[in-house]
């Protein structure tokens, strides 16, 4: 791994993704995708990761795509082009799908892919001077990529407004359309993001694992008979569960669970 990227895993199991272009405002070129998508990859397979924090260094969170990659994309034919689009399409997958909760932390503008950076966490805390701009029409360009986790974020009638308008937002109306979770002051930003943290920490692993599964398969499902039956299936199997055990003699017992000692 190159110096762009840094991790850091704390005695939590608190992972932290840092962003480390702040000269280039955490533009992504190929070589950082592939970076993420590999951080990604590498971290879902530690049993022991609680959450994933994805940060960044400097005055901006990420300004989306590096101009030096963008001038070499220009000169791409349209199966390079396809292919290259695929490694950002695959990394941005990884981060949706991860496996533990994600958190960005936005401490400054979020445009272009930075927006799907951030649309792909589970919790998104901005700093009250974050910014954040759909720009790709500006240049003649599409969010494709990012778009089904953009509209996921903020719906549909948010995306047909600045898909097209690429009108630069604030933190506040960010968090108005879905965007972002949280917005605070920058010198309470590390502080929002451990105080969720140390919540997710608190729960059961597993339980926290498959209650972000839960939520991302049961959103916009028909409730019938076949999904009723489902989810009483689900809570009871979790029920005699090892983790189910322990919690629930926890809570009776009035002691704390294992994996808060």
């Amino acid at each position: 791994m190159s110096d762009k990227l840094l991790t850091e895993i704390d005695d939590r199991g608190i992972a932290t993704v840092t962003l480390n272009r702040p000269e280039l405002h955490n533009a992504f070129d190929d070589e950082l995708i592939r970076e993420l998508g590999e951080t990604f990859d590498r971290l879902s397979q530690n049993p022991s990761i609680r959450a994933l924090v994805l940060a960044a260094n400097g005055k901006s969170f990420s300004a989306g795509g590096d101009l030096n990659w963008m001038k070499r994309m220009a000169d791409y034919s349209e199966e390079e082009n396809r292919r290259d689009a695929a490694t950002l399409a695959a990394m941005l997958h990884k981060l949706d799908t991860f496996p533990a909760p994600t958190i960005a932390r936005i401490q400054g503008a979020a445009f272009g892919g930075g927006v799907g950076l951030v649309s792909c966490c589970d919790i998104a805390v901005a700093s009250e001077r974050a910014g954040f701009c759909l720009s790709e029409v500006k240049i003649g360009l599409l969010p494709a990529t990012i778009s089904p986790y953009v509209i996921n974020a903020i719906g549909t009638r948010q995306a047909r407004r600045y898909f097209v308008t690429a009108e630069r937002f604030s933190a506040e109306r960010a968090r108005e359309i879905g965007l972002v979770s949280e917005v605070c002051a920058e010198d309470e930003l590390d502080s929002t993001v451990q105080n969720l943290t140390d919540a997710i920490a608190c729960n059961g692993p597993r339980a926290v694992a498959m209650a972000k599964q839960l939520a991302m398969s049961m959103s916009n499902r028909v409730i019938n008979e076949e999904l009723q039956g489902q989810t009483s299936a689900l809570i009871a199997a979790v029920r005699v569960s090892p983790e189910g055990q322990e919690g629930l003699g926890a809570f009776l017992e009035k002691r704390a669970p294992k994996w808060q000692q």
